[in-house]
């Protein structure tokens, strides 16, 4: 089971799951992260979500696996008005994001169970490609209502991204985090940050008082680089991280096995 061996505080000091969720609930944003083909991280998130649940409502989940305008499906999946496949197909899973939708059944199942409200945080992929490779003047005028310029990323996250990717190797064009030849492979990954930061923010201007729970890939939020530091930007917080399985300092939060 994820999480045998304890939880770890950014302080290294250990904490129990009770104690851990205790301080996750105090937060406006809780971020939880994950990767991606794991089934022990989705069990894991979906029991942190029913424990935060429990301590606190009400609770909006937002999902990096689905992109904004999903939220029709979302909410009628969580009122009971959809199958699961006639959900998936409305969610457009398979061509959002194709992974084994049973890897994150149990996270939707507690959500509807628990009548928790399902957002998605992301966009489609050739906006992500398109602000890659012009930058963000050219972002569609349909899309600036909600998705605001990215903080350029930091020298920090440009080395994490760099070396998360395969750092320096033969085949690379760019050699280095600062090299530009990785100026627009970090501009994606910023659109996509910038994004769930927007999509979270979305949630607490819809519902101030709710507890906004992300589920996010782990690359993103590691060392409160990346989605913390857009958070950071717009003013939204305070947002803790808990990480699945991970190095001490690596988030606020750490589940060690």
């Amino acid at each position: 089971m994820v999480g045998a061996g304890g939880w770890i505080d950014a302080a290294g000091a250990r904490l129990d799951e009770g104690a851990a969720l205790d301080r996750l609930a105090t937060a406006r944003i809780a971020l939880l992260g994950e990767r991606h083909d794991r089934v022990e991280d989705h069990l894991w998130q979906a029991r942190v979500i029913a424990g935060l649940a429990a301590r606190r409502r009400p609770v909006v989940v937002g999902f990096e696996m689905f992109p904004r305008h999903a939220r029709p499906a979302l909410d009628a999946w969580v009122a009971g008005g959809l199958d699961r496949e006639r959900f998936l197909e409305a969610a457009r899973w398979r061509e959002v994001w194709g992974m084994d939708p049973d890897l994150y059944m149990p996270i939707f199942e507690l959500c509807r169970a628990e009548g928790i409200a399902m957002r998605g945080l992301n966009v489609d992929r050739p906006l992500v490609s398109l602000i890659g490779r012009d930058g963000w003047e050219a972002l569609p005028e349909a899309e600036r209502g909600w998705l605001s310029p990215a903080r350029p990323a930091s020298p920090a996250y440009r080395r994490a991204i760099f070396d998360l990717t395969g750092g320096v190797r033969p085949d690379r064009k760019a050699q280095s985090p600062e090299d530009p030849a990785f100026d627009r492979f970090a501009r994606a990954q910023g659109v996509w940050d910038r994004a769930f930061a927007c999509g979270i923010a979305g949630i607490l201007g819809e519902t101030p008082e709710a507890l906004a729970v992300g589920v996010i890939g782990r690359g993103h939020l590691e060392r409160r680089l990346g989605v913390v530091e857009q958070l950071d930007d717009l003013g939204v917080g305070p947002a803790l991280v808990a990480l699945p399985d991970g190095p001490a300092g690596a988030g606020d939060l750490v589940i060690e096995n």
